[in-house]
C-alpha cells in the first residue's frame, strides 16, 4: 500500500512540529506515524507507529489532533487497508468523542474537540459510505461517529439506526 497524494498533501499543509503531541514532544513525527500506518502489511508492521497516545490519551486531546482529522478523512477518501482503514477509524472516533487534555486547556486550548467535530462534519458522508459499505465493526465506529459530530439529530438518528441495523445484519452472516 502506498501513501496517496491527497495525504501527503495533507500532511505537508500543517507545520507539524510547531503542534504538541501527546507523547511530550512535538508532533514532528506524526507525518511518519500516518505513513507508517498507511503502508502497513500486518499488525506487526505497525508496532511502534500507532497515532494512540499522541493525538489523544483517552480521549484528551492534544494540539496535533486537529489537523490530525483532515488527514484522516484524506486517507479514507481513497482506499486504505483494512488495517489502515481500522485504525483510522478508532482514531477518529476517539478525536471526535475527545475535549482537551488539561495540559491544552492550562495553555488556552479549550475546544480541541468541538475543533476535531467540526473538521470531522466535512467527511460526514465519507464515514457514512465507510460504515454502510465496510464491516460490522466499521458500521458501529461510523455510527458512533455521527452520532458525535452530526448536528441534525433527525438525521443523525436514522443514520445512526441504518448503521446499527447493518451491524447487526453483518454480524449475523
Amino acid at each position: 500500500m502506498s501513501v496517496s497524494e491527497l495525504v501527503r498533501a495533507e500532511l505537508m499543509r500543517h507545520d507539524w512540529a510547531a503542534l504538541r503531541c501527546g507523547c511530550g514532544d512535538s508532533a514532528e513525527h506524526v507525518p511518519l506515524m500516518f505513513e507508517a500506518i498507511l503502508t502497513a502489511g500486518t499488525p506487526q508492521d505497525m508496532i511502534g507507529y500507532t497515532l494512540d497516545n499522541h493525538l489523544e490519551i483517552g480521549t484528551n486531546l492534544f494540539e496535533a489532533a486537529v489537523p490530525a482529522v483532515g488527514v484522516i478523512l484524506a486517507a479514507l477518501a481513497g482506499d486504505p487497508s483494512p488495517l489502515a482503514r481500522d485504525h483510522l477509524l478508532d482514531t477518529l472516533c476517539h478525536l471526535v468523542s475527545g475535549d482537551s487534555h488539561a495540559t491544552e486547556q492550562a495553555r488556552g486550548r479549550t475546544r480541541l474537540g468541538d475543533e476535531c467535530r467540526l473538521k470531522a462534519r466535512e467527511g460526514y458522508w465519507l464515514i457514512a459510505r465507510i460504515g454502510l459499505a465496510g464491516s460490522a465493526d466499521d458500521a458501529e465506529t461510523a455510527a458512533d461517529i455521527c452520532e458525535c459530530i452530526d448536528l441534525d439529530d433527525e438525521r443523525s438518528r436514522y443514520y445512526q439506526a441504518l448503521l446499527r441495523k447493518r451491524m447487526s445484519a453483518k454480524t449475523k452472516r
